[in-house]
């Protein structure tokens, strides 16, 4: 595409460029092509979804369809569809001063047909860009037809221009969108007669407002996102506009908590200006992610509202901030997270789970709080064997207690790990063994605070311990 300057201003200036009309799905779809020959990254960001989603997206833009994006809440659904301008050319040409981004050669409304008919081949040319093709609306029970259509401008209609002209009309976010995307998110809280006034937008491609016998051929991409029909009681698709739709896409979850993982570290606020630099064990992002998939799979929770991605991401963020705050009482400039800081994901969990009907709604910390072990006893068995422990569990066994205080320094939890019996040589094994790359330097210390807590979590996991709480304290007993 030539530069800014270069680009035609007038009508005339364009038809001598042999600039051609195409309509906006069949851009979309060459471009497309074009990127799939060049092996370019279609989605940049999205992780998971390479042979599952991706290639129902790909062919309905192929095929040059409408779409509905369907899945649960934190899949990327809105995220994915305001990446679809990418498939848009970089500059489109628009009559200048058209409300509904007119095509030169064929203008559709009235006041653009004007322009072209009183100034000729010197109608002026205005370029957009992609995002400025691209219009979204949340559905909500309050959105009118007139929001999305149109409506008569009562205001036009005082400044002199009068109800038979086309002019006194105002353009809703349709027609705004005509040569562009226009998406719903949320689409079955839209009203079912709002969702029929889609019906002509969808099958016919026109509008008609307020009963005008002027009707409006429009170019659109039309996108939409909702949860399954199942989620709410809210309101539903109807089942007219849902055919009308030609394809349907099924997002999901991270298939496995390395794809869970990989996307909460490129999601979260990880690089931070406090001056503190939290390091995060691999094993404890285990932890975070597995809590999430635990959490999609428990009986406890309304699994038709699911757990969004959401959750990891925040708790992520939870964890770094808990270690952060230690390390900046403690005046450290590096620090490791460590399990007692998973007691502080609870927060950032409430609100991401919903409880089956069955559970109170005072339950939900204590549900989460479970999953937060369920998910250390996960990683922990996957890591080492409580067999390996059995000098741990022997010491503890003989009347001994420790507390760990959450805030502790790490020399001195570290400290006492040396009053059991061969667990200092265990604690450098297992920190090769889980992370080799922190075990040595300015994280060796913290690294090894962080396996302490997580083997005795673990233990406790297991059974083989008893941990009571106490404000930010943890005693470890037999």
């Amino acid at each position: 595409m030539t530069s800014h300057a270069e680009r035609p201003r007038t009508l005339r200036e364009l038809r001598e460029s042999g600039y051609k009309s195409r309509t906006v799905k069949d851009e979309m779809r060459r471009n497309l092509i074009h990127r799939l020959r060049e092996k370019q990254p279609l989605f940049p960001g999205i992780v998971g979804y390479d042979e599952t989603v991706l290639p129902q997206i790909i062919n309905a833009v192929l095929s040059q369809h409408d779409m509905l994006f369907l899945g649960l809440r934190g899949q990327g659904k809105t995220r994915m569809l305001r990446m679809l301008t990418s498939f848009l050319d970089d500059a489109l040409p628009v009559i200048a001063g058209s409300e509904i981004n007119d095509d030169p050669f064929t203008p559709v409304s009235h006041h653009a047909r004007s322009i072209v008919a009183a100034k000729g081949d010197e109608t002026p040319i205005h370029w957009i860009g992609r995002d400025e093709r691209y219009h979204e609306k949340l559905a909500t029970p309050d959105v009118t037809i007139a929001d999305l259509i149109g409506e008569v401008d009562l205001i036009k209609h005082a400044e002199g221009r009068q109800l038979s002209s086309e002019d006194v009309m105002h353009f809703g976010l349709i027609p705004r969108s005509h040569r562009g995307i226009f998406a719903i998110n949320e689409l079955p809280d839209l009203a079912p007669k709002i969702q029929v006034g889609l019906f002509n937008v969808l099958e016919e491609r026109d509008v008609q407002i307020r009963g005008f016998t002027v009707r409006l051929p429009l170019d659109v991409c039309m996108v939409f996102s909702a949860n399954p029909e199942d989620y709410t009681n809210r309101g539903r698709i109807v089942t007219p506009l849902k055919d009308r739709i030609g394809s349907v896409i099924r997002t999901h979850y991270p298939l496995t908590r390395d794809l869970g993982m990989q996307i909460t570290r490129e999601n979260a606020w990880i690089d931070r200006d406090g001056g503190v630099k939290v390091v995060v064990p691999a094993f404890l992002e285990q932890v975070i992610e597995e809590t999430s998939r635990l959490a999609r799979t428990s009986p406890h929770v309304n699994q038709a509202s699911g757990v969004s991605v959401r959750m990891s991401v925040a708790n992520f963020e939870n964890l770094v901030s808990n270690a952060e705050r230690r390390a900046i009482r403690d005046g450290e400039s590096v620090t490791v997270a460590r399990v007692s800081d998973l007691a502080l994901v609870v927060p950032s969990s409430r609100g991401k789970i919903e409880l089956s009907m069955s559970e109170e709604s005072g339950d939900e910390d204590r549900l989460i709080e479970r999953l937060v072990e369920e998910a250390v006893k996960n990683v922990f068995d996957q890591s080492t064997s409580v067999k390996n422990f059995t000098n741990v569990v022997e010491f503890f066994e003989t009347g001994k207690r420790v507390t760990l205080n959450q805030g502790a320094p790490a020399q001195e939890v570290v400290q006492l790990a040396d009053a059991v019996r061969g667990l200092p040589k265990q604690i450098e094994t297992l920190a090769e063994q889980l992370a080799p790359d922190l075990a040595r330097g300015e994280t060796a210390l913290g690294l090894r605070a962080a396996i302490v807590e997580f083997i005795l979590d673990g233990l406790y996991a297991n059974n083989r311990l008893n941990r009571k709480r106490t404000g930010g304290n943890a005693t470890y007993a037999a």
